[in-house]
């Protein structure tokens, strides 16, 4: 069972002192990191210790752990390569670039090469659509690689090296990534002195300048205020937008009605659609019943009905409405029938015609 360094509580204890007391179990995913820095991965033990330090039990931890990917539960190599296959880079030759890897590496998705340096994962989108296909190495982008060029990165980090990365800083370590992901700073010298931004995220930047853009009273030297601050800022706004809010006029006394109503005014029915006079009709004010007005009736309790009364009644409904019998449906009768066919008959005798037309004057009876 691992057992973590003095260094890595302390970090954990920095952690945790980020957070107000009663919210200590935010700190839950820098600390994964913190522990994913120490051993590569999300061991049990390591599982145990955020356990241990937040006061939560082991499966409330263990939810967290499996739910987002960037905390790995087996060992993981030095290297994470992650290749886009997404619809953008996969039409570009994302998935050429991924094959490619796996048959040089000889392993799969999710899977570590045997030197233990190279951890190979298809991801479903590296949100760098403009610089398509990409590939990350510990979440640097390198961008726009074919089959070639990716061979030639996993090659370089085999060898010992650190390629540049196309954006972004220096490259490290998988344990060296996690550090900076529990929000610790990446203490290499000159760790944060390389890499640039890309072309394309500097087209929209040229063309804002081009055009004369830019955002109305923005200050890129200003400093970010501490929430107190903030806070106090917040609220003098407030205070000085609630001073300049008019007075409320006061409303003019009304003149009570002759006929007692509590309905209040209300304009002349010619400036009112049909429906709102309808409304005002069936009830002109929604917080008192007006027993006169038309089409309502303010309810009363009453007495409710014996059950021998409704029963009663139900019988008499029964009786009222006789079953169908025979497939028929109700009130139709035989004697009706036999009735018509005679008819029918009669009339078929007298007129010479045949069955069909007494069939009709049937039918017409």
């Amino acid at each position: 069972m691992t057992t973590f360094t003095e260094e890595t509580r302390e970090r954990a204890r920095e952690i945790i002192a980020r957070y107000p007391a009663d919210r200590s179990r935010s700190a839950l995913l820098p600390l994964l990191h913190l522990v994913q820095s120490e051993e590569g991965y999300v061991s049990p033990a390591g599982v145990e210790f955020c356990a241990e330090v937040l006061g939560l039990n082991k499966a409330q931890v263990g939810a967290v752990a499996t739910f987002y990917t960037m905390y790995k539960r087996k060992p993981t190599g030095d290297y994470l390569v992650s290749v886009c296959t997404n619809t953008m880079c996969n039409v570009l030759g994302g998935q050429e670039v991924y094959d490619t890897l796996a048959e040089h590496l000889g392993v799969g998705h999710d899977e570590t090469t045997a030197d233990g340096r190279i951890t190979l994962e298809h991801a479903e989108c590296l949100a760098a659509c403009d610089y398509g296909p990409v590939m990350t190495v510990n979440y640097d982008f390198f961008d726009n690689v074919d089959p070639q060029g990716a061979l030639g990165v996993v090659e370089e980090l085999r060898a010992g090296g650190r390629p540049m990365p196309t954006r972004g800083a220096r490259l490290c370590t998988l344990k060296e990534m996690a550090v900076q992901l529990a929000g610790f700073a990446d203490e290499r010298d000159g760790a944060v002195g390389d890499g640039g931004p890309g072309e394309a995220t500097l087209r929209g930047l040229r063309l804002a300048e081009q055009h004369g853009i830019s955002v109305p009273g923005f200050d890129p030297n200003t400093p970010i205020r501490s929430k107190a601050e903030a806070d106090k800022a917040a609220a003098e706004a407030k205070a000085r937008a609630e001073a300049a809010k008019p007075a409320p006029a006061a409303e003019p006394a009304k003149p009570a009605a002759a006929t007692g109503s509590t309905a209040p005014d209300v304009k002349a029915p010619d400036d009112k659609s049909p429906q709102v006079r309808t409304a005002e009709t069936r009830q002109p004010d929604a917080r008192t019943a007006v027993p006169d007005a038309p089409g309502l009736k303010v309810p009363t309790d009453g007495t409710p009905p014996a059950p021998r009364d409704a029963q009663a009644a139900e019988s008499a409904g029964a009786a009222a409405n006789p079953p169908a019998g025979d497939g028929k449906p109700a009130g139709d009768e035989a004697g009706a029938q036999q009735r018509n066919l005679k008819e029918a008959e009669a009339g078929a005798g007298a007129n010479g015609a045949g069955p069909a037309v007494a069939s009709e004057t049937g039918v017409q009876k």
